[in-house]
């Protein structure tokens, strides 16, 4: 994962220090690319724990089309909370006696995540995230782009338009009122001597704590895509628009980058599933990964 790392510096090195949405600010670089042959181990990042329980529960969301967290928490994957939360304390005026991060915040987020857990009204009215990636994947439109794309890949290997897109001008007004239009908004497969890449177009990329869920993710796609298909592994490459550091991570960046990266693990994927939509977490197993240990930071909402 030299090449993760790599941009990490390349940001702290040549970044552009900007003002942002969330307030906190950042480091800021603009047009990248890296890539990974997929057929070389599993692009999870070693130089810290990567929690990829989360990774995998958050794809097969996105495939099956749900926008609602409960699934994820009753999951125990909490990485799409902060945002719901923060607008069900704004919906309630609520934000003056829980200032965002403080102990009170983090305490009464707890009791906020059981109930969208355990209470399927309440999870309906405040855990609903809106018209974003699952939504925007199975129903742009009308169109089940994840149907489509498999039909393709199939049927006319050498399109060219092999494409999923999660940026739906429509929607981004409804997306945006939760502060979430999709960061990873566009991604093209292509098939080569029966292999099959794919290259993700990420419009921003929190690059510490983010980006190494989408390299892992999309590359889970791929391989996922791959089998159903019937084809092997080429590459997987990561194009940024917007990628950067929060000024609040850049101790742990730091940290991070002191650290010297491990051979790759490997992800073993279920045979038998043929079926995009047949995927459950239990088909999945991640061997030989020894990562360094995790390295906590906040989330900017």
């Amino acid at each position: 994962m030299k090449q993760y790392l790599d941009l990490m510096q390349h940001i702290l090195d040549n970044g552009v220090d900007k003002s942002d949405r969330t307030g906190t600010g950042t480091r800021s670089v603009f047009g990248y690319q890296m890539r990974f042959d997929l057929a070389e181990g599993f692009p999870l990042v070693t130089t810290k724990k990567t929690h990829l329980k989360s990774i995998i529960h958050e794809l097969l969301w996105f495939i099956q089309g749900d926008t609602n967290i409960q699934y994820l928490v009753q999951n125990g994957v909490n990485i799409w909370n902060d945002w719901p939360y923060q607008s069900y304390l704004k919906q309630n005026d609520l934000e003056e006696k829980y200032p965002k991060y403080s102990d009170e915040w983090k305490a009464f987020m707890k009791e906020f995540i059981e109930k969208v857990k355990t209470d399927d009204e309440f999870a309906k009215q405040y855990g609903e995230l809106g018209p974003v990636y699952g939504h925007q994947w199975r129903n742009f439109e009308g169109v089940d782009q994840i149907s489509g794309l498999i039909e393709d890949i199939k049927n006319k290997p050498d399109s060219r338009r092999l494409i999923v897109s999660a940026w739906n001008p429509k929607d981004i007004p409804v997306m945006a009122k939760s502060g979430l239009p999709p960061c990873h908004s566009l991604f093209q497969f292509y098939v080569a001597e029966g292999k099959l890449s794919c290259q993700l177009y990420q419009r921003s990329a929190d690059v510490f704590l983010g980006v190494p869920f989408n390299i892992a993710s999309y590359a889970l796609l791929t391989m996922m895509i791959a089998q159903v298909c019937d084809l092997g592994l080429g590459d997987f490459v990561h194009t940024f628009g917007d990628a950067h550091l929060y000024s609040n991570h850049f101790d742990q960046a730091k940290l991070q980058l002191s650290r010297t990266p491990k051979e790759l693990p490997t992800m073993k994927i279920n045979p038998e599933v043929k079926d995009i939509f047949g995927f459950k977490f239990e088909d999945f197993a991640l061997e030989n990964y020894d990562p360094d240990p995790a390295i906590r930071a906040v989330v900017a909402v």
